[in-house]
């Protein structure tokens, strides 16, 4: 598996090549090859080119990072590799410079290269599309030397599903319901949904008990915490342009009006001021009266002719909801299997070659004590896939259906989100009923 990573160089272009070349790291210059320039001149041969089209920007050079995994290949195929590479992005229209370097634990090329093309002028344009190309062409080349190659749809897995920056202490806390992390995240997505703009969402927040840290990125501190969190660090479901484009995509939506509050029958019997203000009295006596007309109204509007029909809803509705969170929680857990065996696939995958030359000398200790880590994770990942699977499971399926369990489970929890807010309106009914159609009545 190849990795691959770009980045210009704006200055001190001769010490980044005379790094790159260095004969400690490259088997004493063998591994260095060039195009249209030579190692010990390269830096001077590409600013002539600058000079010669007149280019005035100020990135000299781009350097590209080629990285393989340990015992995956040789540096004689890496090399080749790299000169490859060059030849698909680079088209023999660019001055380069290209060295193996085998000093650390694993092989990797650098390849710095003119930013400006020496055939058309222009200069070499550095974005998505481009690093696209570098990286399918990469793992196209690995794939035909039999390298691994990264896998798209754990990536796409990560990005989705996989919440940043967690420590093991915030991944053992989720577990059990407790992370406050997850406790952001469950507010965020639960105010979200209450908010009719931006400003509103910033007041539901600091009512919940949410410091905010405005700046380049938003942070939030509950009061029980000693520091900020940028909510971008849960997912990227959570960055400030994705909150807004979250409450705009929920305030376009047209929903129902709501009716106003049922409120509450003051107990007469029971409540201190009654007992101490006249006027109280008065007020809380015609407050009751006003409840209690909205309360029946309300029960006729919703079909109900009598209090033992409206136990008997609320029985089925509780009911309802059980089942509800009953099919959220196999959900979830179906979800955390599958989170699991992504993990465990890419965990294979990633470290398999490792694996496979530590087994071809197991008593190569020097290797194992370097590599122990990878070699247990690959050990124990593929020995959890066996319980499950014959054969190594696909990510693609994985992904496909764990999209399906989200799906699902968010159409789920609308449902028990909106049942809810129901069962509350049905028990303040059925309380205000109750108080005042009995006690009051008796009164």
């Amino acid at each position: 598996m190849a990795i691959t990573k770009i980045h210009p160089i704006k200055s001190t272009l001769n010490l980044a090549i005379d790094y790159i070349v260095n004969g400690d790291k490259t088997d004493e210059q063998i591994l260095v090859s060039t195009h249209k320039c030579h190692q010990e001149t390269a830096h001077t041969q590409f600013l002539r080119t600058r000079n010669d089209v007149g280019t005035k920007g100020n990135v000299l050079a781009r350097h590209l990072i080629q990285s393989f995994l340990p015992g995956e290949t040789t540096p004689e195929i890496a090399h080749q590799i790299g000169m490859e590479l060059c030849k698909k992005i680079l088209k023999n229209e660019y001055e380069f410079v290209l060295s193996t370097h085998i000093d650390k634990g694993h092989i990797h090329n650098h390849i710095i290269f003119n930013n400006v093309n020496m055939v058309t002028g222009r200069c070499y344009q550095s974005n998505k599309k481009s690093y696209h190309q570098i990286r399918y062409q990469s793992d196209k080349l690995c794939k035909e030397n039999n390298l691994s190659v990264i896998d798209e749809f754990y990536e796409n897995y990560k990005k989705k599903y996989k919440t940043n920056g967690k420590s093991w202490y915030e991944n053992e806390q989720a577990k059990r319901g407790t992370s406050w992390k997850s406790r952001l995240q469950f507010d965020i997505d639960r105010m979200i949904k209450q908010s009719k703009d931006w400003d509103d969402f910033l007041k539901t927040m600091a009512d919940l008990g949410y410091e905010i840290k405005y700046g380049k990125h938003i942070a939030f501190k509950p009061k029980d915490k000693p520091r900020f969190t940028r909510s971008k660090t849960i997912g990227e479901d959570y960055t400030e342009e994705r909150l807004k484009e979250r409450i705009a995509e929920i305030s376009s939506i047209k929903t129902p009006a709501v009716k106003k509050r049922i409120g509450n029958v003051i107990d007469m019997n029971t409540n201190v001021k009654v007992k101490e203000s006249k006027g109280y009295e008065y007020w809380a006596t015609k407050h009751n009266l006003k409840t209690a007309a909205d309360t029946v109204i309300l029960m006729h509007e919703l079909g109900f002719k009598s209090l033992a029909q409206l136990d008997n809803f609320i029985k089925e509705s509780a009911e309802e909801r059980q089942s509800l969170q009953d099919k959220i929680k196999v959900i979830d857990s179906k979800i955390s299997t599958l989170s699991s065996t992504m993990e465990q696939v890419h965990s294979v995958t990633k470290y398999r070659q490792i694996y496979l030359t530590y087994n071809k000398e197991p008593s190569d200790k020097a290797f194992y004590e370097e590599y122990k880590s990878q070699i247990i994770l690959y050990q124990n990942a593929i020995a959890d896939l066996k319980k499950s699977y014959s054969k190594l499971p696909n990510s693609k399926a994985i992904l496909k259906e764990l999209d399906l369990l989200h799906e699902k489970k968010n159409t789920l929890m609308q449902e028990y989100s909106s049942s809810k807010s129901d069962m509350k309106k049905l028990y303040q009914i059925r309380k205000n009923y109750e108080k005042y159609m009995g006690k009051e009545m008796e009164r």
